[in-house]
C-alpha cells in the first residue's frame, strides 16, 4: 500500500473522531514517525535463510555419521560381508529348484 495514501486515511479517520481524553499527547506523530520505518519482509529471503539452516544442519549430521561409521569398532568375526548375505537370501529358491530336478 502506499505510504502517502495510507497517510491521508489515517488523517480523515483522526478527523472524524474527536479524541478522548485518554489519548496521550501526540500519539499520532508517534505513529506516523513509525509508518515509514516499517520495512516489507522479502518471501526470498525467508527461504533462503531457511534452506541454508537446513543445508549447515544436513552437513554436521552427515559429518557425525560418518564420523560414527569411520570410528566404529566392528571385528572380523562378527562382521558378515551383505552384499553376499543379500545374494544367497535371492538365489535360495533357485538353488533348491536345482537340487530336487
Amino acid at each position: 500500500m502506499n505510504l502517502a495514501e495510507l497517510q491521508k486515511k489515517l488523517i480523515a479517520a483522526a478527523r472524524t473522531n474527536t479524541p478522548g481524553d485518554g489519548v496521550p499527547y501526540a500519539f499520532e506523530k508517534r505513529i506516523m514517525a513509525l509508518l515509514p520505518s516499517r520495512t516489507t519482509t522479502d518471501n526470498l529471503v525467508l527461504w533462503a535463510r531457511g534452506l541454508w539452516q537446513a543445508a549447515a544442519s544436513s552437513v554436521a549430521i552427515a559429518l557425525m555419521l560418518g564420523a560414527w561409521v569411520f570410528f566404529n569398532p566392528t571385528s572380523g568375526a562378527n562382521a558378515s560381508d551383505l552384499s553376499q548375505n543379500f545374494e544367497n537370501t535371492l538365489l535360495a529358491a533357485v538353488d533348491q529348484n536345482l537340487q530336487t530336478q
